[in-house]
């Protein structure tokens, strides 16, 4: 554990933007048993969840993950929800989108990094984004403490919106090769471990059983169908208020609009091979071949 201290990762900027505040993890007193499960925004973050929260809890249908696990660096997060949080008696789970050198690290703690081909994040995030209610862009942009300028309304035209996310390095939210690259550079520590949604999709139980490795869960053979079914897609699906950040409610059509559809490949139909290439091409320049290859298969 020296030897980990002595070469621990330090915290080098703060992010602020419309969501996110990383000054809200200072003074955070971590435990040596909390999982941090981070991402850049619809990689398999709220998948990851459930299945953290499924298997520290056992394969309980009744644990509702967004209460339990808030997105701690978001502005307009409570009060009340984060007292909830530093309260909570059993192993705790926190969910964070910020880059690995704009946060507190800590040696004691486990860390997830959930990624996913930046294609299928933006296909995810157009309807996450296009589905905002008139209040969530209130209380996003109108909530005090905001740095920079306010989420804009997303262009319906999803080929343009990929297109300016692509070559505004992120716009209208943050870079997305800086939060892939800050947490591949530390995917050797030994309390980080690197996911990938395409792997999740491709064998969800052997998966959640190397997760559970990782985070020294030990699940009854009898309870693993359900753990795993709980953290199905379909299952999901139907049980989505439980799922859903605030139930839902700053997306048109509620909970169900969030857990959309969790497939990939959609991009296929609408990029042609030329912009396709340009978002390979710019993959491989920001993150080097091993990692841009690792972010479009998984496969390390």
């Amino acid at each position: 554990m020296s030897e980990i201290v002595a070469t621990w990762p330090r915290k080098t900027r703060e992010v602020q933007n419309h969501h996110m505040d990383s000054t809200l993890w200072d003074g955070f007193e971590f435990r040596d048993d909390d999982v941090i499960v981070a991402t850049y925004a619809k990689s398999g973050t709220t998948w990851t969840q459930q299945i953290v929260g499924q298997l520290i809890h056992q394969g309980d249908p009744e644990v509702v993950i967004a209460e339990l696990s808030p997105w701690w660096d978001m502005r307009i997060v409570p009060p009340e929800a984060r007292a909830a949080v530093l309260a909570q008696p059993h192993r705790r789970v926190v969910k964070t989108h910020l880059p690995a050198d704009a946060l507190n690290l800590s040696p004691k703690v486990k860390y997830l990094y959930v990624a996913r081909d930046g294609r299928d994040v933006i296909w995810s995030l157009h309807n996450h984004h296009a589905n905002h209610t008139e209040q969530a862009f209130e209380i996003l942009n109108g909530t005090p403490g905001r740095v920079g300028p306010p989420l804009p309304k997303a262009d319906p035209d999803i080929r343009r919106y990929f297109m300016t996310w692509l070559e505004n390095d992120g716009a209208p939210y943050w870079s997305f090769w800086e939060n892939v690259a800050t947490w591949w550079a530390l995917k050797d520590l030994p309390n980080v471990r690197l996911v990938h949604f395409a792997r999740l999709k491709a064998d969800l139980e052997g998966e959640m059983r190397s997760i559970a490795d990782f985070l020294d869960v030990e699940i009854p053979r009898a309870k693993w169908p359900a753990v795993v079914e709980h953290c199905t897609f379909d299952w999901m699906k139907a049980n989505a208020a439980r799922i859903a950040p605030a139930g839902g409610m700053f997306w048109e059509g509620g909970a169900d609009t969030f857990i959309h559809k969790g497939t990939n490949g959609r991009w296929r139909d609408v990029l042609s091979p030329a912009e396709s290439l340009a978002y390979e091409r710019m993959a491989e320049a920001r993150l080097g071949p091993d990692c841009a290859r690792w972010l479009k298969t998984g496969e390390l």
